[in-house]
């Protein structure tokens, strides 16, 4: 059940990015790099924000790509360069849920915070964190966007499963 579920989870946020880096694409590259007065300040620095950070976790969950970079470090340039990423962590999160059962996603990872102190979570949990922080980001991505007339699609859970045949109505 924890499986599907996380499958479940890893899928809606590929349907989100996809939707919301849609909306992302139609700005101009100005609007793209200027500070909003957002955490990260700018749409850019924002989505850079999320990449970077998936990176970290995905690296603690999967062992892959190891990233040594400050939560604000912009890895990516450009917009194509930032969605490529983001595309290839979506692929990257699906791929390793896919690839564990029950008993994989309950087992304890250990890793060192940034903090530097040790810290021990089951893999389900940081899945689900991985998800959460990049809802609470986007939804500033969102804002950003509002502000600069753009409508975003709806993006949340259970417009996700009407899509998707899960629910019907």
């Amino acid at each position: 059940m924890m499986k599907q579920y996380l499958a479940l989870r890893a899928e809606h946020n590929q349907w989100v990015n996809t939707r919301l880096y849609d909306v992302v694409a139609q700005v101009s590259d100005a609007d793209y790099t200027a500070d909003r007065g957002a955490f990260f300040g700018s749409i850019h620095q924002t989505l850079n924000h999320i990449v970077t950070t998936d990176m970290i976790w995905m690296h603690r969950i999967d062992g892959q790509s190891e990233v040594q970079a400050d939560l604000d470090t912009v890895l990516h340039e450009t917009f194509a360069e930032t969605r490529a990423a983001r595309d290839a962590l979506d692929a990257r999160m699906i791929a390793a849920v896919d690839g564990m059962d029950d008993a994989a996603l309950a087992a304890p990872i250990r890793f060192k915070a940034r903090a530097g102190n040790e810290v021990v979570l089951p893999t389900n949990l940081m899945i689900a964190n991985l998800c959460n922080h990049e809802t609470h980001h986007r939804g500033q991505v969102h804002t950003m966007l509002t502000g600069l007339g753009q409508e975003v699609p709806p993006l949340d859970f259970f417009p996700f499963l009407m899509a998707t045949g899960r629910a019907s109505g």
